[in-house]
């Protein structure tokens, strides 16, 4: 999944809901991230492309680099984009850093099984979340050349509280007509060295050329960097 960059405008401070902040605050509360001192680490790294297994090495500095060393150019830059999408969701960061600093109202009252409907005006994005038991279950964005929606199917609890996503699919649509483009379906797992959770595996599943191709990263011999 491509990585995104909001900009904040003019409509971020105009309006706000203390019950939609509320619930907001308490799912990102719940969700694992990275301690703010993450010294950032390295792997060997495993690429699994429909029965071709490529290897390499993977290192992780904070807040955000990603190098990625795989021999197929091809599978190096879908790893790259892969891990660094997975580093942008759990490097430290506060609520009022994240969608803490937008505008956040609630969507009409009904009986989603996903949960309460959470508007966040002035991401630039248009986004909108589903927030149900201290959770975000569902994340809709729309920019200009694309329209996307989130569904998480599952979470893993680990550090006795808190949530990382384990499996969910992101819908593209086409902006202007509402078609569907493509499905992507992913399975992430994870491993806890010296109390941090850190990647472990990321399987994507996704429609290419009539078919049906299926991607793993498998990350292993985890090491902390300066530790």
């Amino acid at each position: 999944m491509e990585q995104y960059t909001r900009e904040v405008s003019a409509t971020a401070t105009m309006q706000d809901d203390p019950t939609a902040r509320t619930l907001l605050f308490h799912a990102f509360e719940r969700t694992a991230r990275w301690p703010k001192d993450f010294p950032g680490f390295s792997a060997v790294l495993l690429g699994h492309d429909e029965g071709t297994i490529y290897r390499g090495t993977v290192k992780v500095l904070p807040p955000r680099s990603v190098e990625v060393s795989l021999p197929d150019p091809a599978m190096q830059q879908w790893a790259q984009e892969q891990i660094a999408s997975l580093v942008g969701h759990r490097v430290f960061r506060t609520f009022d850093q994240a969608d803490g600093k937008y505008g956040l109202t609630l969507g009409p009252a009904d009986a989603h099984p996903l949960g309460q409907l959470i508007y966040i005006h002035g991401d630039g994005m248009n986004s909108r979340y589903r927030v149900r038991d201290e959770r975000i279950w569902q994340i809709q964005r729309t920019l200009p050349r694309v329209k996307f929606t989130i569904t998480i199917a599952d979470t893993t609890t680990i550090q006795g509280d808190k949530i990382l996503t384990s499996h969910f699919t992101v819908y593209f649509f086409a902006p202007d007509s509402g078609r569907l483009t493509q499905v992507e379906s992913f399975a992430d797992d994870y491993t806890e060295v010296a109390g941090v959770a850190l990647p472990r595996s990321r399987q994507v599943a996704f429609a290419e050329d009539g078919d049906v191709r299926l991607r793993r990263l498998i990350l292993d011999k985890h090491t902390l960097l300066g530790v």
